[in-house]
């Protein structure tokens, strides 16, 4: 997950609020529901300590949701009496949630905001393909390809049975019209897979999809995905048709979903062959807060992976103002100039660290391989 969009959230000092609320069911009592909810929310922060301008900013917010129909949720970021950032989120939340703390609760954002895989759909047959782009916030046309049509059938090659005609090749011999035919007819496929799958290249980089779903029949598929450039091999996912023509929106989440599940496992093996020690005995992954800690501190962290349900994700640590003023012990923040300091989830100060150094980071809870990276929280380093 790129984590360009947080910057806004650590341009200014805390406390913040940071609250989660799901849309994601729609009734006739959705306004009325969803104003108790931004009551709740705001009854919540005063209990943990939230000033009155900051609540007040979240009440109106979540208020303003009452005839929303966002089909997941949304996060709000509040501080001094200003909603700072509200993104839409691209899965519900496990219910609406509220939290005041020095630092901003962005670590969720990783699971219900971070892997919104957006992809093209590609309708592909032998005349051409028609493209859609699908994500959770809806779908699309984003174009088509019109190929070549095919050679006409002529009359020789529907003679009945029995009475099969040859004609004249081009050295003059006599031959098997319909085999030059079939020859006509591949050529003009392998033009058309050729078009198709140049379009689909084009989009791809214009929409910057994270995936492409190839839909139609298995030759017409393969043609296409073997005439993609080879860096886009790896984002294809092929299926048959679907019903009335089109993808289900389940069909598309499970490719969606499948995708996630693909990147977090491949990043997870990145970091488990990375964590072993070299021929010098150094590692280029570390795992677990003290060495997180330490590998923030010295703007290491190249990508952070994150297990949010793991016991170290809610570990406390101690920050200081800037991102990369982080220790385990207070004692050890103490520094020449430094006047202050807090009490931080874990997580939620090296997800600073992270955004404060231009470093992605990953859920990897979709990956489930075991307990790694041990504690819930490990990260590949710039350098060993």
């Amino acid at each position: 997950m790129d984590l360009a969009f947080l910057h806004p959230l650590y341009e200014h000092p805390g406390p913040w609020a940071s609250v989660y609320v799901d849309t994601s069911s729609h009734t006739e009592s959705t306004p009325h529901e969803r104003s108790l909810v931004a009551a709740a929310v705001s009854r919540e922060l005063a209990a943990q300590g939230a000033d009155e301008p900051t609540r007040a900013a979240v009440h109106r917010a979540v208020d303003e949701l009452r005839h929303s129909s966002e089909p997941h949720g949304r996060a709000f970021f509040a501080r001094s009496g200003e909603v700072v950032l509200d993104p839409p989120l691209a899965h519900a939340p496990p219910g609406t949630s509220a939290h005041w703390a020095p630092l901003p609760r962005t670590t969720p954002l990783l699971e219900l905001a971070g892997e919104d895989a957006v992809c093209v759909v590609a309708y592909v047959d032998r005349r051409g393909a028609e493209f859609e782009l699908r994500g959770s916030r809806g779908s699309q046309d984003v174009g088509a390809v019109v190929g070549r049509q095919w050679p006409v059938l002529l009359p020789a090659l529907r003679a009945g049975p029995g009475h099969r005609r040859l004609a004249p090749t081009a050295s003059g011999a006599w031959g098997d019209p319909g085999r030059h035919f079939q020859l006509r007819v591949e050529n003009t496929w392998e033009h058309n897979a050729a078009e198709i799958a140049d379009a689909l290249a084009v989009c791809q980089e214009e929409t910057r999809a994270d995936l492409l779903v190839l839909v139609g029949e298995v030759r017409e598929r393969h043609a296409v995905r073997e005439r993609l450039p080879q860096r886009l091999h790896d984002l294809v996912v092929e299926t048959r048709q679907g019903t009335g023509g089109r993808l289900l929106d389940e069909d598309v989440e499970r490719a969606r979903a499948e995708h996630v599940c693909r990147r977090a496992a491949a990043e997870l093996a990145r970091f488990l062959a990375a964590r072993s020690p070299d021929a010098e005995g150094r590692t280029a992954a570390v795992e677990g807060v003290p060495a997180l800690v330490e590998a923030a501190r010295e703007h290491r962290i190249d990508e952070l992976l994150v297990r949010p349900a793991g016991p170290d994700a809610h570990r406390e640590v101690w920050i200081g103002e800037a991102p990369d003023q982080l220790a385990v012990r207070r004692t050890d923040l103490r520094t020449p100039g430094e006047q202050h300091s807090w009490a931080s989830r874990a997580d939620d100060a090296l997800l600073r660290s992270a955004v404060a150094t231009d470093a992605p980071a990953l859920s990897v809870t979709a990956a489930a391989a075991g307990e790694a990276p041990a504690g819930g929280l490990g990260a590949l380093l710039r350098w060993t």
